[in-house]
């Protein structure tokens, strides 16, 4: 259910904004992104699994702080990431 250390590589190094950047709010969220997009896939064939479904909430609103976070610091980040991320419609 959680994503692979070579996925996480690929989407630290897609959305860092310096090198060596693995704690900016970009690549927190592209993390978490992935991590969410597995874990709603996992629901379908899985719905009974409350457990995981607790964690998927935890991290669907560790998502929200951050984007509240980064939209707060800069909004020109914040707009550039959800685009990318495609996360708002």
């Amino acid at each position: 259910m959680s994503i692979t250390a070579e996925r996480k590589q690929e989407l630290i190094k897609e959305y860092a904004t310096k090198e060596g950047d693995t704690g900016s709010p970009e690549v927190q969220v592209a993390i978490l992104s992935s991590r969410i997009a597995t874990l709603t896939e996992h629901f379908k064939d899985h719905k009974g699994d409350h457990h995981s479904r607790r964690g998927l909430i935890k991290m669907v609103n560790q998502r929200r702080k951050l984007l509240d976070y980064l939209k707060g610091q800069d909004v020109e980040r914040y707009t550039t990431l959800i685009g990318r991320l495609g996360l708002r419609k």
